[in-house]
């Protein structure tokens, strides 16, 4: 047993905090600095075109490349929920941290395979192709799993090493998010200038040293943890049931096993995939899903009159959650598409990566989140803080705005004589999506904390996961919608009418959520 049993936060303090926060930090700067600078490059590499000999593209068309972008997001965040069962019931936090991050690694790693086409090679032309996919694939399918792993346990760390709660949490939880866009800032600003402008697998090699960094400095880090997230049942080395961990490691494996089986025939090409209809499906399974869980808690929860209304709110937030992040993901997709195609990036004789657009979302997050934080406060002291509701309308009025900003920047590309625009168009874009995600995310995060009944938090919270999950399945097919790669000329044509009919339907949500403000508000009752 560890010799700080009881003691949460071993290791002292640093600038008035625990030096456990900031092991965290630098795990999760890292992990994200690996995330999205692999996430900036998938849709560029997938539709880029292939080259004899390597150093090429998969050449898929926008549709297809934007339904594997949807369906590898969604499946990071639906991960989360065994993830977190893992570490709850079987691995403790610490380690589901430690071996998410290995698998996360490996997964990199595993992308960047091919170079051995250019150190040992080259091999013949039909095994080079046949180890580009099978890498891809297989490397984005271990980063889906580990991030399961890591990403919901290494915040949940961060709340079990402040056990007395308070400001002082608080502001541990604003440093830790530091990390995240820090990470989340230069991942992209490295790996995309190796990919794009070096070999597409250099940038996906750099993503796993990224993350190999975090989690060298985890393990010399990880005593100021403290026992911290260090045992599974939140049990501070309390001995478990041994019948119910080998059942529980039971589930573990035939898991495990069935998603390799089915990589496995995937890969021999004994099943053929087809990514947009795998994508559609998956959509409606969620759906349903959804709705039966919601279903079911109302009808048979045992829940009291006001909890029901708490949870038609939450069922409010869950379809909100989806729809934004339908049109916020745009970002790794459409727009990093036409970042590529269409946008001006040549200055002075040099060229930036179209990849480094991605960098926007977490620095302008780091730029005006405090000033969000102070606003919000200021408006509670005067009585006038916007409703749970009318935060969303305003999120989905942003988000609307974004799109019509795009559709002023196709229109331009139609009717004049320029193949590209100013980046100006971009960066109004990110900027209005970015706020819009300010007045949302976290507002919503908040919200389902607060209103789900006490039997249900975990479910709840799980549910949030899933919405996110829905929202970026979408957001694929959004993005094959908007295509306007080779094959898709006339797309572009359509591109104007496309961004328009998106702002009016995000315009659309948000007049809804206006409209009904009063009676959700009515239904969250007193709770603050």
């Amino acid at each position: 047993m560890s010799t700080n049993a009881g003691n949460p936060a071993a290791g002292g303090q640093w600038l008035g905090q625990p030096k456990g926060l900031f092991t965290l930090f630098f795990t999760e700067l890292w992990e994200r600095f690996s995330y999205y600078g692999m996430r900036a490059l998938l849709v560029l590499f997938m539709t880029a075109a292939v080259v004899e000999g390597g150093g090429g593209g998969f050449g898929f068309d926008d549709v297809t490349a934007a339904a594997i972008y949807g369906i590898y997001t969604a499946g990071v965040y639906l991960m989360a929920l065994p993830g977190g069962w893992m570490a709850d019931r079987l691995l403790g936090q610490q380690k589901a941290v430690w071996y998410g991050g290995i698998i996360i690694a490996s997964g990199h790693f595993t992308m960047a395979l091919p170079l051995v086409n250019d150190w040992f090679g080259p091999f013949p032309e039909d095994f080079r192709l046949g180890l580009e996919q099978t890498s891809f694939f297989a490397g984005m399918l271990l980063i889906v799993l580990g991030t399961g792993l890591l990403k919901p346990n290494v915040s949940a760390i961060v709340g079990g090493i402040y056990p007395e709660g308070g400001a002082r949490r608080d502001a541990g939880f604003t440093i830790f998010y530091m990390g995240i866009n820090l990470g989340a800032i230069l991942g992209p600003l490295i790996c995309g200038w190796l990919g794009e402008n070096v070999n597409w697998h250099y940038g996906f090699g750099a993503a796993g040293i990224g993350m190999v960094l975090g989690l060298i400095q985890y393990r010399a880090m990880q005593p100021h943890l403290g026992d911290a997230g260090a045992y599974p049942h939140h049990k501070s080395g309390a001995e478990s049931d041994p019948a119910e961990d080998k059942r529980n490691w039971t589930y573990v494996w035939v898991g495990t096993a069935a998603i390799a089986l089915v990589a496995l025939l995937g890969f021999t090409g004994v099943i053929s995939f087809n990514a947009q209809a795998i994508a559609e499906n998956s959509t409606y399974v969620i759906v349903g899903a959804a709705g039966a869980f919601f279903a079911y808690v109302l009808m048979f929860g045992g829940l009291t009159t006001e909890e029901k209304k708490r949870v038609l709110v939450i069922i409010t937030l869950f379809l909100g959650a989806a729809i934004f992040w339908s049109g916020f993901e745009q970002a790794g997709s459409s727009f990093n598409l036409f970042a590529e195609r269409f946008t001006q990036r040549e200055f002075f004789g040099w060229e930036h990566p179209a990849s480094w657009y991605q960098s926007l979302n977490p620095a302008y997050i780091i730029i005006f989140a405090p000033f969000f934080s102070w606003f919000w406060v200021a408006l509670a002291k005067r009585n006038m803080e916007p409703s749970i509701p009318w935060k969303f309308a305003i999120a989905m009025f942003q988000l609307g705005l974004g799109f019509l900003v795009m559709f002023g920047a196709a229109t331009l590309l139609v009717t004049s004589d320029q193949e590209t625009v100013l980046p100006t168009w971009l960066l109004l874009t990110y900027l209005l999506h970015t706020t819009a995600e300010l007045c949302l995310s976290p507002v919503a995060l908040s919200a389902v904390t607060k209103l789900a009944p006490t039997r249900y938090t975990s479910q709840m919270m799980a549910m949030w996961f899933v919405g996110t999950a829905l929202g970026n399945l979408v957001a694929g097919l959004i993005a094959g919608f908007l295509a306007t790669g080779e094959g898709q000329a006339e797309s572009l044509e359509t591109m104007p009418d496309k961004f328009l009919m998106l702002f009016w339907i995000f315009l659309a949500c948000g007049v809804a959520y206006a409209v009904f403000a009063k009676p959700i508000k009515g239904w969250i009752g007193n709770i603050k």
